[in-house]
């Protein structure tokens, strides 16, 4: 698929992407070069909501579509709408705000979601299912971290999950010092664990994931096949991503 336009709320960051069905038809630029700016922007004092941004996404290239030096419409069929979500709130994030040293703390590893970020995903599915946007979603995407995983069952996971021995929970009870009851896979999309779209990569101990294994436990309808190692070999103690890196990975997931 190529991506048309691809714009964030806030950091280039760890992130829940989802495609849905569109609702209107999409131009494209006269360039056949597609660009992604995927630079940081301040961030915003104090917690903030979850908020949604879409974009486009068609299967027809530039090259297949023979586009001149005008515009050209994508036929409604052939388009998605992506939209990225950030992860809720996390442990490291209220400390960080404080002290950004904190972010070099083994005690904030694969930080998990707090109390906040809880009711910023209860939020965000209410808005979901009220808008009507919840039942036109075909497929949810999630970097493989503990808060990203928290914040894609919490949102798109689904309702009444009883202990049923055919039917894997999305999310166990209690996974990741969460204290919320297990997550039920039935009734929603399908959500898949992708490493191009985690985090700033390296140094930073909250961005370091655990091993595959550990993350099946928990969450054990998630599809982590498009993972190749069970160990985090992205992650480097000493060595920080940089910005062309992380701006790479991402014109990358974009063709994923």
């Amino acid at each position: 698929m190529t991506i048309t336009t691809a714009t964030t709320s806030s950091y280039s960051n760890a992130c829940v992407a989802f495609l849905s069905s569109s609702s209107s038809i999409t131009s494209r630029s006269e360039s056949r070069t597609i660009r992604a700016y995927l630079q940081p922007r301040p961030q915003p004092q104090g917690p903030q909501p979850l908020r949604l941004s879409a974009t486009r996404v068609s299967s027809f290239s530039a090259a297949n579509m023979d586009i001149g030096g005008g515009p050209s419409l994508f036929p409604l069929h052939r388009c998605k709408t992506l939209h990225l979500v950030r992860h809720a709130q996390g442990i490291h994030n209220v400390e960080g705000d404080k002290n950004y040293k904190v972010y070099m703390s083994p005690e904030y590893f694969d930080a998990h979601l707090t109390s906040l970020g809880w009711q910023q995903v209860d939020n965000l599915r209410k808005h979901v299912h009220a808008c009507g946007l919840f039942k036109r979603i075909d497929l949810v995407i999630t970097s493989p971290l503990l808060r990203t995983m928290q914040t894609a069952v919490g949102v798109f996971g689904g309702d009444g999950y009883t202990d049923r021995m055919d039917v894997l929970p999305l999310m166990v009870a209690n996974a990741g010092n969460s204290d919320r009851s297990a997550i039920s896979s039935l009734n929603c999309p399908p959500i898949i664990a992708v490493e191009l779209c985690r985090e700033h990569l390296g140094v930073h101990p909250c961005d370091r994931r655990r091993s595959i294994s550990e993350y099946q436990c928990l969450f054990p309808a998630i599809d982590f096949s498009s993972i190749e190692s069970d160990e985090d070999t992205l992650w480097e103690a000493n060595i920080r991503e940089t910005k062309e890196g992380v701006a790479a990975r991402g014109m990358e997931f974009m063709k994923w």
